[in-house]
């Protein structure tokens, strides 16, 4: 991480005059406030929406491992079922800057598969929802009654924490199925939301992996499943 500079005034370095009066001119102006109020109206981090994710970026952001450093994305496949066999994938994924992912699904793209009829959502995410974004989750839950929503989470969010808990607890009660991916899932996903990697060979040019290679499991996938499904059923207990 970059170091912050320190732009403060030394006190063996006194101000320019000329500079000061400026500065409070334009105070009085009122365009350093203008400057300030530019800087808030800036949009939020844009939320990246697509439909295959990278391969190394998969393999990184889904690793069910207990202390996630670096891990600082969300990454979130969704596939939606509509009558008569209507079924839509995609994927999103974001920073944690000022919009998460599960938060952007329910409350801006589910909206346009709500038309009429049942939905049945599944969403594959990297972690479990904060509590900003489970709350979106039972609101969509509890404003549309033909909803099914299932997610199924590559590793807990801050699970030891109290509101973190009874977040999760509220998205049970609200109707929605909350459960730790297994391998059958981290194969589902790499089949049907992952994309191959490309490396340039001695020439420069493209080289796409084989698009059909299998998803090959890191050693402890099944076991770190296991400790954080033991977890989830503590805190839903």
């Amino acid at each position: 991480m970059a170091q912050r500079q320190n732009n403060s005034q030394s006190s063996k370095d006194p101000i320019n005059n000329t500079e000061k009066a400026e500065k409070e001119e334009k105070a009085e102006n009122g365009e350093g406030n203008s400057k300030k109020k530019e800087l808030e109206e800036l949009p939020p981090f844009e939320i990246v929406e697509g439909s295959r994710i990278p391969a190394s970026s998969f393999m990184f952001q889904f690793k069910n491992v207990e202390y996630s450093s670096g891990r600082n994305k969300t990454i979130l496949c969704y596939t939606v079922e509509r009558p008569e066999a209507q079924i839509f994938h995609g994927y999103l994924e974001d920073e944690h800057v000022s919009a998460h992912a599960e938060e952007a699904f329910f409350t801006s793209v589910l909206p346009q598969f709500l038309t009429s009829g049942s939905v049945t959502v599944t969403c594959y995410v990297s972690s479990s929802p904060c509590v900003t974004c489970a709350a979106s989750i039972a609101q969509c839950l509890r404003k549309n009654k033909t909803v099914r929503i299932q997610l199924a989470v590559a590793r807990l969010f801050q699970w030891e924490e109290p509101e973190i808990r009874r977040a999760l607890k509220g998205l049970r009660s609200a109707g929605c199925q909350v459960r730790m991916m297994r391998g059958a899932d981290y194969i589902y996903v790499w089949k049907n939301f992952v994309e191959p990697d490309i490396t340039l060979d001695d020439e420069g040019m493209e080289v796409v992996k084989d698009e059909h290679q299998d998803f090959i499991p890191w050693e402890d996938l099944e076991e770190n499943s296991r400790y954080y499904e033991e977890k989830l059923a503590e805190i839903l207990r």
